[in-house]
């Protein structure tokens, strides 16, 4: 199996896509090399942040290790939930700094190769040789293997409290669909979705799938930010908690980290949409619902 880099250095770097294409061998996507870490280093740009304490590999890489032992004998998925709000917190990046991709590509290969191996490379099968996808170490944010983490935590956060993000994470359909859809950039709705999840409105992964799908179907004729309106957000907690990096601690393993001290969701806002969300559901198709079943034979 793919082995923890020999070569690591004390800061984070950037990796663009071009140079990261030339480490994603046949090998590497099946497991079965090491990504040349010092050549790879030789590539790569530092972060504009560099002279910052929140640039410094050490923690990111002993947090992925802690995740990789905490969930050896469970499914690699499990790791999801416990891993995204401590990585969001301990690297602090702003979300202009997170767009940027070439740090997800320094964090797959030059940080952490051995973890997208160890999460992301399917089960054997018969006549096929299991190979991870490329999206995992160079892809968009929805499938890139840090950066879909990285933005689970950032989109479903509630203000400081990652708690929501440990319920998102823990269904690999919603954390595999919600990322991919805009309007849950919308913090209410976000939250909303959420709060279905946890009262068992939606269980299974196919009605997860089909309550995302309403939910962005009926944003192109209701404007969710006029009927649940978020609160208006400020940018200094964010700024005060990114400076803050450099005298915090390291991000804790047992309790959940504490994010920005921003103005939690609108509690009325969550209401409405809760309400909404579930009527919704209620008409959706969902395949094997015995209604869903029902209306299928009465339109044939």
């Amino acid at each position: 199996m793919t082995d923890k880099p020999s070569h690591l250095p004390e800061r984070l770097a950037l990796l663009a896509d071009l140079n990261a294409a030339q480490y994603l061998t046949e090998g590497l996507l099946s497991g079965k090399e090491d990504v040349p870490a010092i050549a790879l280093n030789k590539t790569t740009e530092p972060l504009p942040h560099d002279g910052e304490s929140r640039a410094e590999l050490a923690p990111v890489r002993d947090l992925i290790d802690d995740a990789m032992y905490k969930f050896r004998e469970d499914r690699p998925t499990s790791a999801d939930a416990w891993l995204a709000p401590r990585l969001h917190a301990a690297l602090r990046l702003s979300r202009r700094e997170a767009a940027d991709r070439r740090i997800w590509n320094y964090l797959a290969l030059g940080v952490a190769p051995d973890y997208v191996v160890w999460r992301h490379l399917p089960a054997k099968s018969e006549g096929e040789q299991p190979k991870i996808a490329v999206r995992r170490f160079r892809g968009p944010a929805y499938t890139q293997a840090f950066a879909r983490l990285w933005w689970a935590a950032e989109l479903f956060r509630d203000g400081p409290d990652y708690r929501p993000v440990v319920s998102m994470c823990a269904s690999q359909d919603m954390l595999n669909t919600a990322l991919r859809v805009d309007v849950m950039d919308h913090r209410p709705t976000a939250q909303a979705t959420v709060r279905l999840m946890e009262r068992g409105t939606v269980r299974t992964g196919r009605e997860v799938n089909a309550l995302v799908a309403a939910i962005n179907a009926s944003a192109a004729t209701l404007m969710y930010e006029a009927v649940a309106p978020d609160a208006e957000r400020d940018g200094r907690p964010l700024r005060e908690w990114i400076e803050a990096a450099e005298s915090a601690p390291a991000v804790p393993r047992r309790d959940l980290p504490v994010g920005p001290f921003e103005e939690r969701t609108p509690e009325r806002s969550v209401g409405v949409l809760v309400d909404h969300f579930a009527e919704l559901f209620a008409e959706a198709p969902v395949r094997g619902r015995p209604d869903a079943d029902e209306r299928d034979g009465a339109e044939t």
